[in-house]
């Protein structure tokens, strides 16, 4: 059976599957229980530098099975308090990523450097949170801002950077290469796409916050075109995030340019246990697709000639 195994940003994991940010990382307890339940790595919650209650409910707006609608406010207990979690599925064995969050460089760095002394292996800066005001999305859109904060954080502490992106932007290739310049050691793309639902009894829009991120199923299209996208612009790999639920979802990201990919939304739909699935489904699919290892089916996309079209068995071609 095809090798699972995968190495990026100087991480070696069992396999390609990473519990993603924002979703069963509230305690230790639930993180390490993604890692016993087959996750390679998990990203906990994204840490700030002192509590935060978030926004009030509601909170999430749920679409049948292609996505959700949050606006949650990066609720968290701060980088004071929640050390003690990461302790706590580092024990049980997990490898865990640790996501940070700031207003600006000096604070990604004074975050970056007491984030790594936990103990994680890496960290995932949200430069792409797209509801939270004056952080995520709205200091991550601009190159340079991308580029300083990485750089920074780079430079305050010694483990491999992630840099999440977001997808709201004109160039999502463009803050790539910024946060290459700036030394991240790989990219995460993509975080929650803008988005709005109306409460039309209430004549509101549904969530308390108004503006939130969709997620899910909904925004596949779209992550896989921003690896795709990204993976030529630059020379360090890339977490693709956006509607992973399946092994052939996992092998689409991987060809267009991932050699890991983020699952979150698919966790609150079919449980944790979706890491199992995914992972004894994906040898026997990378077999039947003749490749020998995980790592063989990434880029291979941009090995076609993408001019042409190849219709798939039953499709009926345009003329």
């Amino acid at each position: 059976m095809a090798d699972l195994r995968t190495q990026f940003a100087g991480l070696r994991l069992r396999n390609p599957l990473i519990l993603a940010s924002g979703i069963w990382g509230e305690s230790g307890v639930s993180l390490a229980g993604a890692h016993h339940h087959g996750a390679g790595a998990v990203v906990t919650k994204s840490i700030g530098d002192a509590p935060r209650p978030g926004y009030p409910n509601p909170t999430i707006e749920t679409f049948d099975r292609w996505g959700f609608l949050n606006a949650m406010g990066l609720p968290n207990p701060g980088i004071d308090e929640y050390p003690q979690e990461i302790a706590a599925a580092l024990a049980e064995g997990a490898t865990v990523i640790g996501s940070i969050f700031g207003h600006d460089a000096a604070e990604f760095a004074a975050l970056g450097r007491r984030m790594a002394a936990t103990g994680v292996v890496a960290l995932e800066l949200n430069l792409s949170c797209p509801h939270a005001e004056g952080l995520g999305s709205e200091v991550g859109s601009d190159p340079a801002a991308v580029e300083e904060i990485t750089r920074a954080v780079v430079r305050a502490q010694p483990l491999p950077v992630l840099a999440k992106l977001t997808p709201n932007t004109a160039d999502i290739g463009a803050l790539a290469e910024a946060a290459e310049r700036g030394g991240a050691s790989g990219i995460s793309a993509i975080n929650t796409v803008r988005g709005l639902a109306i409460d039309l009894p209430l004549r509101r829009p549904t969530l308390a916050h108004g503006l939130g991120g969709l997620s899910g199923a909904a925004i596949r299209p779209l992550g896989l075109a921003c690896v795709f996208q990204i993976y030529d612009r630059i020379e360090i790999p890339i977490i693709g995030i956006g509607g992973v639920s399946t092994a052939e979802d996992v092998v689409a990201y991987a060809m267009a340019g991932a050699r890991a990919v983020e699952i979150g939304t698919a966790v609150a739909f079919d449980g944790i246990g979706v890491f199992e699935r995914i992972e004894t489904a994906l040898g026997p699919l990378l077999d039947t697709l003749g490749f020998g290892t995980f790592e063989e089916a990434v880029g291979v996309a941009h090995e076609a000639d993408v001019g042409t079209a190849v219709p798939s068995a039953g499709a009926v071609p345009h003329r």
